[in-house]
């Protein structure tokens, strides 16, 4: 229960011929984490294959295939089943003739878009000229004359009036977002004077498009038209591509499922180390699957291979994949455990204390029976409505959650915070009463949670076979001997004393542990010596006894820091009765106002329990998480396991193996 499970390393020799058919099915069961080591020793001349031509003809059709999937819309890149004929040829062929068939039509499609893009551009520019029926013919024409069209800030044109004298026209145009488009004119000579008044007022210079005999509407309007003969074109070629679409889907789902399969088969095997007969293949197994694994090898290969299993070596030097497994009930809580990073395979792993700490730290939080009824029903409605395992996993969350904040709400006499239902509390409200007690309490629960840290982290080390750790380490038994000690020097002083114990007790639990975490780093420098040199550290005699006595520092700090750390496990209790109780002293105020002042009232209740209910719920989750990563976690957990990966195929991609 606070392990991973067990996992077992697996070594098969096959005959090369089988390797394709032992790889799917190996794919297909999706139980073996593939490695690869390199051969040493006898295995030497072993050598592994490097397919890298035919792994780009694969990821060459599968670039062609998405840009098939994208040219015709299609909204899903959907596998399907292969046919079992289907080869490498036969893929780029069906593929090929696809292309050829859809080309014409989306080259097409890309003109006629392209079409209706300039177009757009066109008649928003004229837009704004038209009504005004401007000619376009070429200005140059125009012996005598100047023309200008553009547009200014709406600001300046009222200044434009007055500036620009009796030789210039000045015909505005439409308005549009604070901009005035015109078009002025005047006589060749009177063009300087004019331009220099619009540049002085900010004008900005359009150039119309110039075509012989047009006027701006004529353009416009022609141009509309068009726009809806290549809208009425674009639908036809729509059409007729999503019909191309619905046909091809089936054999692109086959070509995207082949493809996918044998670049997939082909990434594997070139890692193997081979002969010109025989392939190895190694890797991770889950302990309860290796019989089926290699039951499995046998029906495929007619029992011509050789098996190898092994349990994990204790050295840490190997690292072996994570894998978690746990009921429905707590897999919510291996969510929050994995969040934080997935244990070492030799650690112990802490999802069952996490859920129960969670759960309760949370609920002592956010105590109210009312509140913990919503986030109950919230849980449940996600639980049974959620379309992910995700959502649902979280509904869990929330009906554990709810349940925990229902009990501790019926301590504390706390139902949507109505006064009345106080008296029925089995203690009192976190508010009322002596506070230190609440806070006591709190500090109770830090020191079993920062005690079973500890106590994992002695385990752990244990496991790895670091016993120098397991007993030296700041978190290790001398720590265990420092925290509980410290802890009975302050809890028991008076007795202690009165038994002339005190000096004998500072000695053995204060003074004995930071010894231990003092020597620690020499005793670990000398013992490991060659170790510390080979991986090229400078930290010598002298360094590992300085770095020794700072840890023992902060060690010291960081007991009584964690500790007092849950004491806000006691504020935002408080704090959630606190918003609660200014939510019905409002409510009172509010009560006076002579219209209404009822409705208001409950209105106010209302708010302030949504509030508290959502604005607590993510605090107290926040900070119960909080406790758990930095409090607990960081006494024993590393976060530094690997994810067991299982390689995998499609189920359903050619039937049974041959």
């Amino acid at each position: 229960m606070f392990r991973a499970v067990p996992m077992t390393r697996i070594s098969a020799v096959i005959l090369a011929r089988d390797e394709r058919a032992v790889l799917k099915g190996l794919g297909r069961l999706g139980a073996v984490q593939l490695v690869h080591n390199h051969p040493e020793g006898d295995a030497q001349p072993l050598a592994t294959t490097d397919p890298a031509g035919e792994m780009e003809r694969y990821e060459g059709i599968r670039a062609r295939l998405q840009e098939l999937y994208q040219s015709l819309e299609i909204p899903a890149f959907s596998g399907g089943p292969l046919r079992a004929e289907m080869t490498l040829e036969q893929a780029e062929e069906d593929l090929r003739d696809m292309e050829e068939r859809s080309s014409d039509l989306l080259n097409l499609r890309r003109g006629v878009a392209q079409q209706l893009k300039d177009l757009a551009a066109l008649r928003e520019q004229l837009s704004s000229y038209y009504g005004s029926d401007v000619p376009l013919d070429d200005p140059g024409k125009f012996s005598f004359l100047h023309f200008v069209t553009g547009r200014m800030p709406e600001r300046n044109l009222g200044n434009l009036g007055r500036d620009i004298g009796d030789n210039a026209a000045v015909i505005p145009l439409s308005r549009q977002g604070g901009w005035q488009s015109l078009m002025a004119v005047t006589t060749l000579r009177g063009r300087p004077e004019l331009e220099k008044v619009l540049r002085e007022a900010e004008f900005q210079h359009e150039a119309l498009p110039v075509v012989e005999g047009k006027t701006v509407d004529g353009l416009y309007e022609e141009g509309q038209k068009e726009q809806q003969q290549l809208t009425t074109q674009m639908e036809e070629l729509n059409e007729r591509l999503g019909g191309l679409a619905a046909e091809f889907v089936p054999a692109l789902g086959r070509i995207g499922a082949f493809v996918d399969t044998e670049h997939r088969l082909l990434d594997a095997g070139r890692t193997f180390p081979r002969t010109g007969a025989a392939v190895l293949i190694e890797g991770w197994v889950p302990a309860e699957d290796a019989e089926t694994v290699e039951r499995r090898m046998g029906e495929i290969t007619g029992g011509s291979y050789v098996l190898e299993t092994a349990l994990p070596e204790v050295s840490a030097q190997q690292q072996v994949p994570v894998l978690l497994r746990h009921s429905r009930l707590l897999r919510p809580f291996e969510m929050l455990v994995s969040t934080y990073g997935l244990p070492d395979y030799r650690e112990l792993e802490p999802t069952l204390f996490v859920a129960i700490s969670y759960v309760l730290m949370f609920g002592l939080m956010f105590g109210d029976a009312g509140h913990g009824l919503v986030l109950a029903l919230c849980g449940l409605a996600a639980l049974f409505a959620g379309k992910s395992q995700k959502v649902r996993d979280f509904g869990i969350l929330l009906i554990f959650a709810g349940m925990s904040s229902i009990v501790f709400g019926m301590v504390y006499g706390s139902y949507f915070g109505i006064e009345a239902f106080k008296k029925y509390a089995i203690w009192h409200d976190p508010l009322e009463g002596d506070p230190m007690r609440l806070m006591y309490g709190t500090v109770g629960i830090g020191v079993v949670m920062i005690s079973f840290g500890i106590i994992f982290n002695v385990i752990n080390r244990f496991l790895k076979g670091d016993m120098i750790g397991g007993i030296l380490d700041k978190f290790g038994l001398a720590g265990l001997l420092f925290y509980w000690g410290t802890l009975a020097i302050m809890i028991g002083a008076e007795a202690i004393r009165s038994r002339g114990l005190m000096t004998v007790c500072f000695i053995v639990f204060f003074v004995a542990p930071i010894a231990c975490w003092a020597f620690r780093g020499p005793i670990s420098f000398f013992m490991h010596r060659e170790e510390h040199e080979s991986s090229g550290a400078n930290i010598g005699p002298i360094g590992a006894i300085l770095e020794s006595f700072v840890e023992a520092f902060e060690a010291v700090l960081s007991y009584l820091a964690n500790t007092i750390s849950f004491v806000r496990l006691a504020a935002y209790a408080m704090s959630h009765a606190a918003l609660l109780f200014a939510s019905f002293m409002l409510a009172e105020l509010v009560r006076q106002i002579p219209f209404g002042g009822g409705v208001w009232a409950v209105l106010v209740i209302i708010i302030g329990n949504l509030v508290a209910i959502v604005l607590e719920g993510i605090i107290a989750s926040v900070q119960a998480l909080r406790l758990e990563y930095y409090e607990f976690f960081g006494k024993f957990f590393s976060g530094s396991g690997q994810p067991f990966e299982p390689f995998r195929l499609a189920a359903d991609d050619e039937g049974p193996p041959s």
